[in-house]
């Protein structure tokens, strides 16, 4: 006999959180990446400090979301090779031309919109997904627009 209803219902949502929260510990990976990719790059004062800000937000909520993988029983998920492989491609090709800081601002930006429809996608796909993930993916994609917004005024 199987479990039933109640017992489907359960791990569906089981496994919905846990692959809602490796997406958003990928995404937290890769934003990381990216900014310590292109810091070194970056001569404004105020900008680089908003990277550093925004990595360490990444940073925190990286190590939250480790945590209840762990609690999962679950691995962190690392952003695929290809995903990596494209990003540093497509960082140090732009950087070579033109290593402004208004090439990282658009680096930065394009990074932040490609990871909020990603976790878009992820929170729509994922929606048995407990309340405590879904608020992670939530809170992942208003640090990401919060960064697209103040990187704005260095574009």
């Amino acid at each position: 006999m199987g479990k039933g209803y109640a017992g489907d219902r359960k791990d569906m949502v089981n496994s919905d959180t846990v692959k809602l929260l490796q997406e958003c510990d990928a995404g937290t990976k890769m934003a990381v990446t990216a900014i310590n990719e292109v810091l070194e790059n970056v001569r404004d004062t105020d900008m680089k400090r908003l990277l550093q800000e925004s990595r360490r937000h990444h940073e925190k909520l990286g190590d939250e979301i480790h945590s209840l993988l762990i609690s999962h029983g679950t691995a962190e998920k690392d952003p695929t090779l290809l995903a990596k492989g494209m990003s540093w491609m497509k960082t140090n090709m732009k950087l070579s031309m033109d290593n402004s800081d208004a090439a990282v601002a658009d680096l930065i930006t394009d990074g932040c919109n490609m990871g909020v429809k990603s976790l878009n996608k992820s929170l729509n796909q994922y929606r048995m997904a407990d309340h405590k993930s879904k608020d992670i993916g939530e809170k992942l994609i208003s640090i990401e627009e919060k960064l697209c917004g103040d990187l704005e005024k260095y574009l």
